[in-house]
């Protein structure tokens, strides 16, 4: 009787006007992201990061919106899920598997390094942990997607999903803007650079920005490496899973349910789709695609700032100073290795 109780009162308290309000709030703030970026400084940065910002500042100086919270809400889960599906349209398996086999092999230890040296760097510095793995799963295998594909799996709360992918967003495109600038400067090939800048870098756009100023084959090998990362996430989600289910039976207390992130059989999908028939179909051109990449962007964005507006900055303040130092030494550890072996 209570339970029935609870949910006519939630549904007698659901209101389409503050669902789509909350949607349509996050999109607003998405928006002033995109303007953002045409301010010199913060155009280096990216709409992305520039929305989680303007989501947090937000919510520092007027609080959370409590009455837009359910359109607010669906934005940073169910938009968020969408945008890893659509992202499976950008990675092209056939491509991979027939000319990355190498930089495939050279991903996989690449991701290795960047989660075990977090977590372990972590531990030395005692930070905090969750935050901690997000970021090496983020620095491994493909910034913000990687990030979202992993938190509801293992159980990370939306704030610290939504530090997470705002500290990958600002020291990735740091990163990129070092290497657009100390490339020139380097004993190695346009291709050995792109190769190590698809390598290395965090998020695809900071691979495309720090390619693109070598030339378009030194762009195509970067953005190759990187796709292979993109590719690796699928198997270090289901990875991910099992561990999560192991520790849950050997904590000795009832297994606790984890549930099966569907979206990731969307992400596989498109990416088969993408890879074998969109890309030689007459019916989706070119146009059409990046259209489709446009959604994708404008629905990561608008569900990141969802995410932002949970953030506090005095918890960020506490809890993100150390796992960027964690994460800021992987980095440049992994700049350096992977720069010595390409």
């Amino acid at each position: 009787m209570n339970k029935q109780h609870v949910k006519l009162k939630s549904f007698q308290s659901f209101s389409p006007g503050k669902w789509m309000g909350g949607i349509a709030f996050t999109f607003f703030i998405a928006s002033l992201g995109y303007f953002l970026t045409m301010v010199p400084g913060f155009n280096q940065i990216g709409q992305l990061a520039c929305a989680i910002i303007l989501a947090v500042v937000y919510r520092q100086l007027f609080g959370y919106p409590e009455a837009i919270r359910s359109g607010i809400g669906f934005s940073s889960k169910r938009f968020l899920r969408a945008a890893i599906i659509l992202y499976g349209l950008k990675l092209n398996i056939a491509i991979v598997i027939n000319d990355g086999l190498i930089l495939l092999l050279r991903d996989a230890l690449v991701i290795v390094l960047a989660i075990f040296l977090t977590i372990w760097l972590a531990k030395v510095l005692k930070a905090d942990k969750m935050i901690s793995l997000l970021l090496g799963v983020g620095t491994g295998i493909c910034g913000a997607a990687a990030i979202a594909a992993i938190a509801p799996i293992v159980k990370a709360k939306d704030e610290d999903t939504a530090i997470s992918v705002g500290i990958i967003a600002l020291m990735g495109t740091v990163f990129a803007i070092g290497y657009t600038l100390i490339g020139p400067l380097l004993p190695i090939s346009s291709i050995e650079y792109g190769i190590w800048s698809g390598s290395s870098l965090h998020e695809v756009a900071h691979v495309a920005l720090a390619g693109a100023s070598a030339g378009e084959d030194p762009l195509a090998i970067a953005l190759l490496a990187k796709l292979g990362r993109v590719f690796l996430l699928i198997p270090v989600c289901f990875i991910f899973i099992f561990i999560m289910n192991r520790k849950n039976k050997d904590s000795g207390q009832p297994e606790a349910k984890i549930e099966f992130p569907f979206f990731l059989l969307g992400f596989i999908l498109l990416s088969f789709l993408g890879s074998y028939v969109f890309g030689h179909s007459i019916l989706v051109s070119d146009e059409v695609m990046n259209i489709v990449f446009l959604v994708t962007d404008w629905l990561l964005t608008a569900a990141m700032v969802g995410l932002g507006l949970n953030v506090s900055l005095r918890d960020l303040r506490n809890k993100a100073m150390r796992p960027i130092i964690a994460m800021t030494i992987t980095s440049l550890v992994l700049s350096v290795l992977v720069y010595f072996t390409v």
